[in-house]
């Protein structure tokens, strides 16, 4: 069954081969970036703000402003925060001819309000100042100063940071970001082919860069609204649900918005029904990096009985867990579970953990590390029913 119905059908397939092909050059361009790549593309189409967390050298902004060249006609804006950014420099300045005539007006030429793609390099730098009108730009998609308000034509907020925020006051912007990517160096025997693929770059040798325009995908946005979720819908209740008991926090803003993530999945895989596959996407949701490796457990514990062809590539990307990580999260829990007077909730946020990251553990290749992670963990268990 079509996405697009009608004689636009085609046109509608036409944009989501523009996206693609301008994703697949990325990926080109950025050796094993591939993942931080496909979840743009998400927030794109999705139309929701994506946040990169990473260390100086892997290539965060390059990538954003990689994908901003491919946005042909588009104004974009890109800025660096600093502790003492000024709002002048991200909205613009007021204009001196309207404020001779008593008006307030905000010359807002080549600034944040008039760009398709915005770019908020360590962003967690925002100071009080501007909080609010960032706050308020990332939720809404609105500019507002003094009596003056105006809706933005931003496709999509990225946010990047070397670190995650420690004052809770910024934790409100973390929340603005839908999607959270963990941003690494890229694996030591891949070294080669980053050399040459930043080698070309740099000379200019790489094949003509494909683009897209504002307007297409602003039609694919549109598109992905008419994405039917009802067969997916009970399952992604149950995960959120999950998620809540497990100490995830899931408001209901975010389990709205999440939808658009999983109708951009469907469509990006040129399906007008969402699958089971598509709750891939909320493996990227969490506020902590300690959250990373229980968010994939769970989520994957819930797709990988789908097989069906038409899965996002990334959907099973990667599912299966490394050792390392999985006897770190039993070794954290074991050790918080050996916290002076926990409480009665917390001893059941922690049960719940370790039945995900057991889960996790059955999927471990090696039988000699997946041996004695079983015997950490039912040393744990042991623990915990001695308590009882």
């Amino acid at each position: 069954m079509p996405i697009i119905s009608g004689k636009n059908y085609y046109n509608g397939m036409e944009q989501i081969t523009q996206l693609k092909n301008v994703l697949s050059y990325i990926k080109q361009s950025f050796v094993g970036k591939d993942e931080i790549t496909d979840l743009l593309g998400i927030s794109l189409v999705a139309r929701e703000n994506l946040f990169l967390l990473g260390p100086p050298g892997t290539a965060k902004s390059a990538i954003v402003r990689l994908l901003s060249e491919c946005l042909e006609g588009g104004r974009n804006f890109e800025y660096l925060l600093t502790r003492f950014t000024e709002p002048n420099e991200l909205f613009g300045p007021f204009d001196i001819r309207k404020l001779k005539e008593g008006e307030l007006v905000t010359n807002t030429e080549g600034m944040l309000p008039e760009a398709s793609l915005v770019f908020l390099d360590e962003i967690f730098n925002a100071n009080s100042a501007i909080l609010n009108s960032l706050l308020l730009a990332l939720n809404e998609k609105l500019f507002r100063r003094g009596k003056e308000t105006r809706k933005l034509p931003a496709l999509m907020f990225v946010g990047a940071s070397n670190l995650l925020p420690e004052d809770e006051a910024l934790n409100a912007l973390l929340d603005r970001f839908l999607l959270r990517v963990k941003c690494d160096y890229v694996h030591p025997d891949r070294l080669q082919e980053v050399l040459l693929a930043g080698w070309n770059m740099e000379r200019g040798t790489g094949e003509d860069r494909p683009v897209i325009t504002p307007e297409a995908i602003m039609a694919l946005q549109a598109a992905s609204r008419s994405i039917d979720l009802a067969s997916i819908r009970k399952q992604y209740i149950d995960v959120i649900h999950s998620l809540r008991n497990t100490g995830i926090k899931v408001s209901d803003r975010h389990a709205v918005k999440l939808q658009h993530l999983i109708a951009a999945s469907a469509l990006l895989c040129n399906r007008q029904q969402a699958i089971l596959s598509d709750l891939w996407v909320l493996k990227y949701i969490w506020d902590t990096e300690e959250q990373m490796e229980i968010l994939a457990g769970i989520i994957n514990s819930v797709i990988e009985n789908s097989t069906d062809e038409q899965a996002h590539p990334q959907a099973f990307y990667n599912s299966v867990p490394q050792p390392d990580e999985v006897m770190k999260e039993v070794l954290l829990l074991r050790d918080t579970w050996n916290t002076p007077q926990l409480s009665f909730e917390a001893q059941n946020v922690i049960k719940d953990k370790l039945r995900y990251v057991q889960t996790r553990c059955d999927w471990i290749q090696n039988p000699e590390q997946k041996r004695f992670i079983q015997q950490e963990i039912e040393g744990l268990w042991q623990k915990m029913l001695q308590l009882n």
